[in-house]
């Protein structure tokens, strides 16, 4: 009783975590999308869409993670998802392009870096623990959610590395161009296989089920 409790208290927190996730990336992406209209700015359309696609996923996980009936099978929300990542991918693909053709990145104080980029480590490492340890929980929710993180980490990691190359000095443009190419090539690569893996278990689930 106490492992389950345990399990329950875990699933109910991750939740929590998803929502305030779904918060945040809302808020984001209307921000960009209004920034984007104003400014005619395709680089803050291409973000809104990025946090809008986060969001819709979230809110669909956390409402299927809410319900107690089964009228929404949790092989659809998967398989509902990992089409979703997919479509990640390629807007991540768009913002890739972007950047790279355009120069979009912001450069920091070498302290602010360094802050960003122990946060986005921290962040990612956590996300792979996660999603390794997705399966302790039993649950196509709550490896779902960890998915999810697992995508948003892995394009964390580029952005961050767009700021870092430009703000500390050493490197020389065409370093800079080609370590953002390969690198953002490298972030659709994962996110897009994720989402194709999601599908792909979901489907075997149904067909096994």
């Amino acid at each position: 009783m106490n492992i389950k409790n345990l399990l329950r208290s875990g699933r109910k927190q991750i939740l929590q975590i998803a929502l305030l996730s779904l918060l945040f990336n809302s808020i984001y992406a209307f921000g960009n999308f209004a920034l984007g209209i104003w400014t005619k700015s395709y680089w803050f359309l291409t973000m809104g869409a990025y946090n809008l696609i986060l969001a819709i996923m979230r809110f669909s996980v956390v409402m299927s993670g809410r319900r107690n009936d089964k009228n929404v099978s949790e092989n659809f929300i998967q398989r509902f998802i990992g089409v979703m990542i997919v479509l990640l991918g390629f807007v991540l693909s768009c913002s890739v392009y972007l950047s790279i053709n355009f120069d979009v990145a912001h450069k920091f104080h070498e302290i602010i870096m360094i802050t960003i980029a122990t946060y986005t480590f921290t962040k990612i490492t956590f996300a792979i623990i996660n999603y390794v340890k997705r399966n302790k929980f039993n649950s196509h929710v709550i490896s779902t959610i960890r998915c999810i993180a697992l995508c948003d980490a892995t394009a964390a990691i580029y952005s961050m590395q767009k700021s870092m190359l430009i703000s500390f000095e050493g490197m020389t443009n065409n370093d800079i161009h080609l370590m953002n190419t390969l690198t953002g090539i490298g972030v659709v690569i994962i996110v897009i296989v994720l989402g194709v893996l999601l599908i792909k278990k979901s489907k075997k689930e149904i067909k096994n089920g």
